[in-house]
């Protein structure tokens, strides 16, 4: 394993026979001493764990050290001793850092694991994480998953940070052999055809595994506003569900989610007033970026994650990275006629009195009707959709501004057991589809745009009615 002296961020004093250590690879350090050393002593000793020569970047994935047996056993020894101190309560100390700041949160998190934890750094807004980090004056680590399809802007913005905090990211790249073999039996936008589980497989959740396998715990940006149907119940710090650590076995790694009760918004002030240097991708209208053909601008009324796998639908808007805090029973709940109900506690939306509710047997009867009254315009929706939750502000102020017009405005629940009559009936494709319901036609006219802002819908209305 190579090893370095590295120049010295400002918010750290080090030791001059610290060595540099590598995600995923073999590791001789204190595990135990580490844990225990007080904010003092730790400042003085421990060296940035991120550090390499002047001018190089950390490789990803790197042959394995050849180490004695002796280093070996020492390496085990301290495992070994780690896993014997008392456990503890994560679901308790969740409960007792609920309405903490993630500044102490961040800074409860590198006291517990020392140089055993890392932030993972996605190339968005989380890097209030590395700035928090910083904040807290302790020695930290940083690492990405680099795809191979991120867009340059995200490649420009890694170097910035970088320089910025005096610190090499440690990147984990796919492995090259899982990548030809997909790329050369399915070609290289696969993903637009049979969905962006398997090329998220290969090209990150496999390196995210191996990146923490040589940890005991990892820093992550999740916030539960990101995407409400799958990310509402996220703690401050669990027992990872779905990954291991370095000693292997369930329990073996603690996931930390500093920022999980923070607003997007209450992100970006921090941010703007610390004066922290952010993706350009930001300014071009991207709010979650992830690789460059799967992430694209978001418009005025979508949901952030509206960007990401735009083509598949709204449960799908995941990559695996954090399954195990995903909810799986958002159809939970629905009573069958498209009237209001709750899932995982999500209350029905676009509740106002100049929106109809409209039945299953309703929408049949309008679909039905060759000539109407009145025309309408309808949303299929699901409340536990965040991008039906997205649009839900302009679509009530729709309904307000039609209310006496002569056009009416509906919904009609079209999840559960209602979505095979809607994907044949109403041309349901995902979450959310309008419908137009002319006065004298008998089919309905499919909105074709994604911008739900209220201007964009009346001009669709005033241009078929």
């Amino acid at each position: 394993m190579a090893s370095a002296t590295a120049s010295i961020p400002s918010h750290t004093i080090v030791s001059r026979d610290r060595k540099a250590t590598q995600i995923g690879a073999v590791r001789h350090v204190n595990l135990v001493s580490s844990i225990s050393q007080s904010t003092s002593t730790r400042r003085l000793t421990v060296g940035p764990l991120h550090a390499v020569e002047p001018g190089k970047r950390a490789e990803a994935v790197v042959a394995p050290a050849a180490v004695s047996s002796g280093a070996v056993a020492e390496v085990e020894k301290k495992v070994e001793e780690v896993s014997a101190a008392p456990p503890v309560d994560y679901e308790k100390l969740a409960g007792q850092l609920e309405n903490a700041s993630p500044l102490e949160i961040m800074d409860k998190a590198l006291e517990m694991f020392g140089d055993d934890i890392a932030i993972a750094f996605s190339g968005a807004e989380d890097v209030a994480l590395i700035e928090y980090a910083k904040l807290t004056g302790r020695p930290f680590r940083v690492f990405s998953l680099d795809t191979g399809r991120l867009n340059p802007e995200t490649y420009q913005f890694f170097d910035q940070v970088e320089k910025r905090y005096g610190i090499r990211i440690e990147y984990m790249f796919p492995d090259a052999g899982e990548v030809q073999a997909l790329v050369r039996q399915k070609g290289l936008f696969s993903f637009y055809e049979d969905g962006h589980q398997e090329c998220c497989r290969i090209r990150k959740v496999r390196p995210l595994r191996r990146a923490l396998s040589g940890l005991r715990a990892w820093i992550t940006g999740q916030r539960k506003d990101q995407s409400p149907g799958t990310r509402a119940h996220i703690p401050i710090v669990q027992v990872d569900p779905s990954f291991e650590g370095m000693a292997g076995g369930a329990g073996s790694l603690i996931k930390w989610n500093p920022v999980a009760n923070v607003d997007g918004k209450d992100i970006w002030n921090f941010l703007r007033t610390m004066d922290v240097p952010v993706n350009s991708l930001h300014s071009q209208g991207y709010v979650s970026i992830g690789c460059e053909p799967c992430t694209r601008p978001v418009l005025p009324g979508q949901h952030e994650r509206e960007g990401r796998w735009w083509w598949e639908d709204a449960k799908a808007k995941e990559c695996g990275l954090h399954k195990g805090n995903i909810s799986q029973d958002e159809n939970a709940g629905v009573n069958g006629n498209g009237s209001a109900s709750t899932v995982n506690g999500t209350a029905d939306i676009f509740e106002t009195k100049n929106i109809v509710n409209l039945s299953r047997p309703g929408i049949e009867n309008l679909l039905r009707l060759e000539q109407r009254a009145e025309p309408w315009i309808v949303v299929l929706y699901a409340p536990w959709c965040p991008f039906c939750q997205g649009m839900e502000a302009s679509y009530v102020e729709l309904a307000e501004k039609l209310s006496g017009s002569g056009v009416k405005v509906a919904k009609f629940r079209a999840d559960g057991d209602q979505k095979p009559f809607a994907q044949k009936e109403l041309q349901l494709g995902s979450f959310p589809t309008i419908l137009f319901f002319p006065k004298h036609a008998s089919r309905p006219i499919k909105y074709p745009s994604e911008k739900r802002d209220v201007d964009s819908l009346l001009s669709f209305i005033n241009a078929v009615r």
